[in-house]
């Protein structure tokens, strides 16, 4: 948590696809507003300081890369050098509020979720266990608006921390 989150409130911002590091994108960025309008899923608005922020309650990020052409600072950028990656490193979190967990049959987020990457196994007694592959999470954050207790956000990770999940994803299979 930097120091403007502690000041504020630990409100997480997500910038737009491909933004560059947070210094450097708010030293480029003029606020020109050009991203919101490009992006037809109308899920980039204006945060903090008139910057471009994600609004994963308007909807899921399809990574057309509109945004990115619209861009005509250098804020947000598509790497030659990582033309197969993701444009950010997003995973899904879902945390204790889950229904699931109180034993309320509830898949909204796993419905959304287009890549699969949150699934439901059948256990027995009736109960269903939460599977998630961090693997397969794009970051899209379809799976965050359908949730009915706001259980389900998006956590910026590491490379070492994917490493970590899925070994432990090993040891629990």
């Amino acid at each position: 948590m930097n120091r403007k989150q502690f000041l504020r409130g630990n409100k997480t911002e997500y910038r737009p696809p491909w933004a560059i590091d947070e210094d450097r994108f708010t030293e480029l960025c003029n606020r020109c507003s050009d991203c919101f309008s490009a992006c037809k899923e109308n899920i980039i608005e204006k945060g903090r300081g008139g910057f471009p922020q994600i609004n994963f309650q308007q909807g899921e990020c399809l990574f057309c890369g509109d945004c990115v052409e619209q861009c005509q600072t250098g804020a947000l950028q598509k790497s030659r050098y990582e033309a197969d990656a993701a444009p950010w490193m997003l995973k899904v979190q879902v945390s204790d509020k889950c229904l699931n967990f109180t034993g309320v049959v509830c898949r909204s987020c796993g419905d959304r979720c287009a890549e699969r990457a949150i699934r439901f196994r059948p256990q027995i007694g009736g109960k269903q266990k939460l599977q998630l592959d961090y693997e397969m999470c794009t970051g899209c954050g379809a799976c965050i608006a359908p949730c009915p207790v706001q259980a389900v956000k998006l956590i910026p990770v590491s490379e070492s921390w994917l490493s970590e999940q899925e070994s432990l994803l090993e040891v629990c299979a």
